[in-house]
């Protein structure tokens, strides 16, 4: 089938790769929230079993691998496909590491609301662009070396934009409403992140494929 034939060796390596660190952080995250995601969703059916998130460094790379191949799959009738199996896989892995560095900032700091939450999310969305810039250069749209200053200011630019998305609708989230089903202020705070995120992945793709890394269709 040409959707595996489309799958590289360097799409596995990076799957595995990002997929790894990706489900290392949510664990990581999920103890700091004390939520437990396997137990709670076994729990639904009256299973009484104990699984530690831990076993997120297995499934995540496994889910990004199907993530990888499905966009190549769906690619055979809109190529658009092609590039938003790779780019949704290093979105979510994207936010997992801007998550991370808020959950570290609220963790020292025991603060989850107000300015310096806002201030918070800004410091984590900067550090997560160089990390985005690196995965959507080399290996979503393949532009390899050619016109590095340039795609990086129009780059910087589309993810600035799409990070005042991000900060706007998470901070209204969490400062503008009030948490619901009795969360916590930490859950609730990622929550927000969730909102925003969510928002400026799209808003980022649109303007990163159409600005940033334009080139005629794979």
């Amino acid at each position: 089938m040409e959707f595996i034939k489309k799958f590289t060796k360097k799409d596995f390596v990076i799957s595995v790769t990002t997929g790894f660190y990706t489900g290392f952080i949510v664990w990581r995250v999920f103890e700091f929230l004390e939520v437990s995601v396997f137990n709670k969703l076994f729990s639904l059916v009256s299973w009484n079993i104990d699984i530690s998130s831990a076993w997120m460094m297995v499934l995540v790379p496994v889910l990004w691998i199907l993530g990888v191949n499905l966009g190549y799959f769906l690619g055979q009738w809109m190529t658009f496909f092609n590039q938003f199996g790779r780019f949704s896989a290093i979105g979510f892995t994207n936010f997992v590491v801007y998550l991370a560095i808020l959950d570290l900032f609220i963790w020292k700091t025991g603060i989850a609301a107000g300015i310096w939450y806002s201030i918070f999310i800004s410091i984590a969305f900067i550090i997560s662009v160089l990390h985005s810039y690196w995965w959507n250069k080399y290996w979503v749209f393949s532009a390899g070396d050619s016109d590095v200053a340039g795609q990086f200011f129009k780059f910087v630019v589309v993810t600035v934009l799409a990070g005042l998305v991000n900060v706007g609708v998470a901070s209204f989230v969490v400062n503008f409403t009030d948490p619901l089903f009795d969360i916590s202020p930490e859950s609730w705070a990622n929550i927000g992140g969730v909102a925003g995120s969510a928002v400026a992945l799209i808003f980022s793709f649109i303007g990163i494929r159409l600005v940033v890394f334009k080139k005629p269709e794979l």
